[in-house]
């Protein structure tokens, strides 16, 4: 070849790179399907997908230019596709009367601080103590799906011993790698969008539901494992493990893979996923994934929840780790349930003593140490390499200590900004016989269990500061930590978790969330055995069983729940069955106090919602607040959307928003009101679901808040009985800025219908 030729020729090739990589991927979202008939044929989903492919081609030039472009086709139940465009036709299609949005497919995490700083209800989880159980038997009626890493299905937390026949509802399958019983019913990935993104070609890694993870046989199993006797993580926590709904049918949707520039779960293999598992016939959906909050028609998993739950499907997610900063509550949307995490009344004890006599209480999962005697301590900032900063060694980072400094001692490391597990791998590395890992003051009180790949203990911010002070105040510092054990019935219990994501909702601030929260500290469920329990490539330890913290864990348990409910109450609709866990919550602790965080000051709504869970009472709330998808429709109308949007979302090209839509007046089982600088008037509509009783209102106004409510009382006659209610709320004289919580509670002094109230007092 010529070099004329030669030069043309990489041109040409530099300049189709920089043009391909100018094209990005999106999803189209054209509304939900409404098609003629129930049972979809080959043949009719091919015509929705031509359709895609025809629509797509009036922008591009071509059918074949719109087949290379799209790598899904939502045919079933949510109407759309997602292809790789440039940003000039995204504007483009963008402005086509047919199109409800168009929007990157954007990346989300996994909401689990694994091991990396971020509880299958066993026999002193919070289900096992309720006779919600019998009740529902088990929840064997209920099929839960799962969005997640996988599954890893030899775990006997998916055993089909005792098992039916699948319910002949099932219209799903199991990939070829994952067998398929009569508990685990259902197995597949869906792994386009993140190649999209990526722009990796596929290979073996990409082509199976398999858990090589552990997140997703963790949340699984904690929403619906099977009973497993003797469960234990490397002899710790030893008892039956079980999910909420143990004797429900699992199906596991793998949607997120290895993190690829911090995303692990992308929308437009969220939405392929929501859409099979809608069309496979679930109950439930659980995602304990998410991202930061965004506008509800530009999030994959706002809009596939919205045809999940219009299609009769209860969508659970995780409420986000990045607390306990204000204003980082993800999945806001209004007809999803989103739930925060809270500790639980029992811990994996390992305490650490001082040569001065002093003992502190911490939490680990990690062997014992060697010998039982004193052995030499040294801050990790004293032992740290001669080319890193004192911060870096502090922190336990990456090749930050001395070996010649930290050889046989016990390394004291600052919680923050690195893994918890990597903190103990470095300070193993620089050949320390064990470690003690001081929380940060954000973290407080809230100390993690994690399986060390040395000794090790977590302790919290105040004893990691007497710690640090002895290391100060003597020449020849010398600690212990003891072996772990398991320890029950501590207190108090449940608080907040600091790594829980707060409110207030940044994007329709009249919405309190996190709805509700549950258990997400150090919570015991099934974990592949693809992976050692810290997820360091050198740990070559496998258990069946793990502990891992996050509202990734808080979430299945309240999926759980739901199965549960569902398979007691399957005529309730999915806002029934959120009232009827938000309403039957408790805010205070087993001290008979109110709820704290982990700093241990009084929590807030912001941070548990309407309170922590408490299933049984959720069985039998007497009253609910209910909402159907005409509600969910007037919600969008009332904070701005356009009309003709709002049209294909209800599948009605007649579709108009109703005059007067006002979110004061959405039916939602909590009250907020921002920026009140006047008295107003907010409706709520009640649902009788008990037996025919008389109920009073009683109300705690927030401080510097006046309330009144009419009628005082609510007479129901028969179950399904509707009554209204106005509560009007206004400041007082001597008001104070900013926000302040009450609540309103109806009740016949057998059923308390509790609501929380929150007000943001502005100038």
């Amino acid at each position: 070849m010529c070099l004329q030729s030669l030069t043309l020729l990489i041109i040409f090739t530099l300049f189709y790179s920089h043009a391909f990589a100018l094209k990005k991927s999106y999803i189209v979202y054209l509304g939900s399907h409404a098609h003629p008939f129930t049972l979809l044929s080959q043949a009719h989903l091919d015509r929705v997908a031509h359709s895609h492919r025809t629509f797509l081609a009036s922008f591009l030039g071509s059918h074949q230019s719109a087949e290379d472009a799209i790598f899904y086709s939502y045919k079933r139940h949510i109407n759309g596709f997602a292809a790789v465009l440039d940003d000039k036709k995204a504007s483009e299609i963008a402005k086509h009367p047919n199109v409800a949005s168009i929007f990157l497919n954007k990346g989300r995490k996994l909401h689990t601080t694994h091991s990396w700083d971020f509880m299958l209800l066993e026999k002193h989880g919070v289900v096992h103590k309720s006779s919600l159980w019998k009740k529902a038997r088990f929840g064997e009626d209920t099929i839960i799906a799962n969005l997640d890493t996988g599954v890893w299905p030899e775990s006997k937390s998916f055993s089909d011993e005792g098992y039916g026949d699948v319910p002949a509802r099932w219209k799903g399958s199991c990939h070829g790698d994952v067998p398929c019983n009569r508990k685990l019913i259902g197995a597949k990935y869906f792994n386009k969008g993140y190649l999209a993104y990526a722009k990796f070609p596929s290979n073996s890694t990409f082509e199976t539901p398999r858990d090589l993870d552990g997140h997703g046989t963790h949340t699984l199993s904690t929403a619906g494992g099977n009973f497993v006797p003797g469960a234990n993580v490397f002899g710790l926590g030893n008892g039956t493990a079980s999910g909420g709904s143990p004797k429900a049918r699992v199906a596991s949707y793998k949607v997120c893979w290895p993190p690829f520039k911090g995303a692990e779960c992308f929308d437009a293999d969220i939405l392929a996923a929501i859409d099979a598992a809608i069309g496979d016939g679930v109950d439930v959906i659980s995602a304990s994934v998410g991202g930061d909050a965004g506008d509800y028609m530009n999030d994959g998993l706002s809009i596939g929840s919205f045809v999940a739950v219009k299609n009769g499907v209860t969508v659970v997610c995780s409420a986000g780790n990045s607390g306990p900063k204000p204003g980082t509550v993800s999945n806001v949307a209004p007809w999803i349930i989103t739930v925060g995490a809270s500790s639980m009344d029992r811990e994996f004890q390992a305490f650490v003593e001082l040569s001065n006599g002093s003992r502190f209480e911490g939490t680990s999962l990690s062997t014992p140490l060697p010998e039982n005697k004193m052995y030499d301590l040294i801050s990790a900032a004293d032992g740290k390499a001669a080319n890193a900063s004192a911060l870096q060694a502090l922190l336990c980072k990456k090749d930050s200590l001395d070996p010649e400094k930290v050889k046989g001692k016990i390394v004291v490391c600052l919680r923050g900004d690195n893994a918890r597990v990597d903190k103990g791998q470095q300070a193993a590395t620089a050949g320390a016989v064990g470690m003690i890992l001081c929380n940060d003051k954000a973290s407080g009180n809230e100390i993690i269990s994690d399986a060390h790949v040395l000794p090790a203990s977590q302790i919290n911010y105040k004893d990691g500061e007497a710690v640090f002070s002895y290391l100060n105040s003597t020449k020849d510092p010398k600690g212990y930590i003891t072996a772990p054990n398991t320890q029950l019935h501590t207190k108090p219990a449940p608080f907040m978790a600091s790594f829980s994501s707060r409110g207030p909702n940044t994007i329709t601030p009249g919405i309190l969330k996190p709805d509700i929260t549950a258990p997400g500290v150090n919570v015991v469920a099934a974990y592949t055995e693809a992976t050692g329990p810290t997820d360091i490539e050198s740990d070559n330890r496998r258990t069946p069983f793990n502990v891992e913290s996050g509202t990734s864990m808080s979430c299945p348990h309240i999926s759980g729940i739901v199965g549960l409910l569902k398979t007691l109450r399957p005529q309730w609709s999915p806002a029934a069955i959120r009232s009827a866990i938000m309403t039957t919550s408790r805010t205070r602790d087993n001290t008979r106090k109110p709820m704290v965080d982990a700093t241990f000051h009084k929590a807030t709504p912001f941070g548990y919602g309407a309170g922590h869970v408490q299933p049984n009472k959720a069985s039998h709330p007497g009253l609910v607040y209910d909402l159907n998808t005409g509600d969910y429709l007037d919600f969008l109308c009332a904070i701005g959307y356009e009309n003709k949007v709002v049209q294909l979302f209800a599948d009605d090209p007649l579709y108009t928003c109703r005059e007067g839509a006002n979110l004061l007046d959405f039916n939602y089982p909590s009250i907020t009101v921002p920026k009140l600088t006047d008295s107003v008037t907010i409706t709520r509509k009640l649902t009788n679901v008990g037996p025919p009783s008389t109920y009073r209102s009683y109300f705690h106004a927030p401080l510097g808040v006046e309330v009144s409510v009419e009628p005082k009382q609510l007479t129901f006659s028969k179950v399904g009985e509707e009554k209204m209610f106005q509560m009007t709320i206004g400041a007082t004289s001597e008001k104070a800025l900013g926000y302040v919580f009450g609540e309103l509670t109806w009740t016949d002094s057998k059923y308390y219908v509790r609501t929380p109230i929150v007000v943001q007092l502005s100038s």
